[in-house]
C-alpha cells in the first residue's frame, strides 16, 4: 500500500452542491434503522444525516457559496465525513459503493487524497476500476 503522501487520488475543484448530492446518496446507502441496531449503525446514520443537513442549502446553488462560508462548510463536511467513516467501520457497514461515495464526497471537498484512503475503510474495493491509479 502506498504511503499517505503517495496515495493516488483524483483532484477535483471544490463543489459543495455536488457534495450535498453525494451526502444524500451516502445516507440512502446505509441500512435502515432496525430494532436493536448497534449504536455504531445509529451513529453512522446520524453522522450521514448531519452531513446532509449541513450541505443541503448548497443543493439549490449552481456554484459554491462565497469565500469564508465555503471554507467553513467544507471543513464541517470533512469533519462529519471522517466521523461517518469511523462509525461505518465500527459497525461493519462498509461496501464498495458506499466507499466510492465517501471517496467522491472528499473529492468534492478538494480532499481527494484523504478520500482515497478513507474510502477503503468505508468498504471500497481496492481493485475497483473506479479508484484512481
Amino acid at each position: 500500500m502506498p504511503s499517505p503522501d503517495e496515495t493516488p487520488f483524483f483532484h477535483v475543484a471544490l463543489n459543495l452542491p455536488h457534495a450535498g448530492r453525494i451526502a444524500r446518496r451516502i445516507f440512502r446507502a446505509l441500512p435502515a434503522p432496525d430494532v436493536g441496531e448497534s449504536s455504531a449503525t445509529g451513529d453512522a446514520r446520524q453522522a450521514a444525516w448531519d452531513l446532509v443537513e449541513l450541505l443541503d442549502p448548497c443543493l439549490d446553488l449552481d456554484e459554491n457559496p462565497d469565500g469564508r462560508t465555503a471554507i467553513l462548510l467544507r471543513e464541517g463536511a470533512a469533519t462529519l465525513g471522517r466521523q461517518l467513516v469511523d462509525h461505518i467501520e465500527a459497525a461493519g457497514l462498509g461496501h464498495d459503493r458506499l466507499g466510492q461515495a465517501v471517496r467522491n464526497l472528499f473529492e468534492c471537498l478538494e480532499l481527494g487524497r484523504e478520500g482515497a484512503r478513507l474510502s477503503l475503510r468505508a468498504g471500497e474495493d481496492p481493485q475497483s476500476f473506479q479508484r484512481p491509479v
